[in-house]
């Protein structure tokens, strides 16, 4: 005997103004809880909290251990120190009125005097309203530099010499047409992602803005000059792909000897052709991938024997290294271009040139494997890297609980925000913007 089938009730769906309230309020609460999120990084980037093992900037943080995209963390410690000095638009962020998107697009151009004018056409209009105005302003601004372009071209000029210590002093002034060329160049150069960065169109785009490195923004740049000369260098014709990772980049003659190469040598520097002197690591990193001329001299430094060039590690092997480590293998970096091949135990010290012996690290961390104390081993499991403490560092990001919604609302409403489903919603009633009415005013609070 069956038993008679017995209807459940079943849940009728949501009504679409409940949906819709609900999410306006947690797009509100987002708003807020982004805002604490770039106070928090302003904070630990003024204090360097990021400065752990081989990082090289709040951004590349954010990016191992919160899963930020490059651009999108170097875009947020952006915003976050401009909030710094603007305080009307940081309040309403703070209460969730405004989104990060109008936030991002008035800190490219907001100063005290003009935040307040933002403030109104981001209360009245939309992201896309407030971007608009954002670029007519910059726009208006670059046409008003043209008039003095003549007197810029004039003035244009390149000059360098070597100062007492053998370092290169270079001064340059160039037209704004060729100092844009050069400074794009320089912040693709700066990191392998910068090419894909500028004015992010979104959260979670990968455009590069201003990036607080750990080095001051001078040294980077210089660095990133390196790098462009790489790629003269290396550009086709030359026998190698535009983006040179090792081997004849170009010819720089270092004078050395065995013992300055040895891990255990004595001699504490070597010489450069133009006479400046490197240390004896700095020597080894330069040795680690180049071209070997075994060279004898006599007491006088006139040359005996002069052996041929070899290239120590070879094209197949290169290859091979490149396919397997993909770029940089530093934890945390995430640098594909401009790597080194690195010696884990140096050829002068009778390591081999194999890849089990080999491992590819950007300029930055082989820097800081030669000269800044890192240590490097290869396992079964990779290589692994230790910082100048012997410590092992963690080859990824922990997992940590990641909070909930409920805790988010819970939060703001502890620190006295009165967030609902209208919070976030502008005043715009669907007129357009005069955009020249726009810029003008904006103009005038200069």
């Amino acid at each position: 005997m069956t038993s008679p089938a017995i209807d459940l009730p079943t849940e009728s769906p949501r009504k679409l103004h409940e949906i819709e309230s609900e999410i306006t309020e947690l797009a509100a609460h987002i708003h807020a809880a982004t805002y604490r999120l770039l106070v928090l990084i302003r904070e630990f980037d003024e204090r360097e909290g990021w400065g752990g093992p081989g990082m090289k900037s709040c951004a590349h943080w954010l990016n191992w251990k919160c899963g930020i995209g490059l651009g999108a963390a170097r875009e947020k410690v952006r915003v976050a120190h401009a909030l710094n000095d603007l305080p009307k638009i940081s309040d309403a962020f703070r209460r969730g009125t405004v989104s990060f998107s109008k936030v991002r697009a008035m800190t490219r151009v907001a100063t005290p005097e003009n935040e307040d004018y933002l403030m109104q056409i981001a209360d009245r209009g939309t992201a896309s309203h407030v971007e608009r105005l954002v670029k007519n302003f910059r726009k208006v601004k670059r046409i008003e530099a043209l008039e003095q372009e003549n007197q810029r071209h004039a003035l244009r000029e390149l000059n360098w010499f070597v100062d007492d210590d053998g370092s290169y002093v270079i001064r340059a002034r160039l037209t704004p047409e060729q100092g844009e060329r050069v400074v794009k160049a320089l912040e693709a150069a700066c990191d392998e992602n910068d090419s894909e960065l500028k004015n992010v169109p979104a959260e979670t785009s990968t455009t590069p803005a201003v990036d607080p490195m750990s080095d001051p923004v001078a040294a980077r740049r210089a660095d990133a000059l390196e790098r462009l000369a790489d790629a003269f260098f290396g550009k086709p014709g030359d026998g190698e792909s535009s983006a040179v990772t090792g081997g004849d980049r170009c010819t720089i003659n270092l004078h050395t000897t065995p013992d300055t190469l040895a891990a255990d040598g004595e001699t504490a520097e070597a010489e450069l052709e133009s006479g400046a002197r490197v240390s004896a690591e700095t020597s080894r990193r330069l040795a680690c991938d180049c071209g070997v001329v075994h060279w004898r001299e006599d007491d006088d430094g006139s040359a005996l024997n002069v052996g041929r060039k070899t290239r120590s590690i070879p094209p197949a092997i290169r290859r091979a290294l490149q396919r397997r480590d993909q770029g940089c293998r530093f934890p945390g970096c995430t640098t594909h271009k401009y790597v080194d091949a690195h010696h884990i135990l140096h050829w002068a010290d009778g390591g081999e040139t194999k890849l089990d012996n080999l491992v590819l690290l950007c300029r930055h961390h082989h820097r800081l494997v030669h000269e800044g104390g890192y240590g490097v081993d290869m396992t079964a499991g990779g290589p692994k890297f230790t910082d100048p403490t012997a410590r092992t560092i963690a080859p990824a990001a922990e997992t940590r609980f990641r909070g909930n919604v409920f805790a988010l609302k819970l939060q703001n409403r502890q620190v006295g925000l009165k967030i609902d489903s209208e919070t976030t919603i502008p005043m715009w009633e669907g007129e357009r913007m005069d955009d020249g009415m726009a810029v003008e005013g904006l103009l005038q609070l200069e």
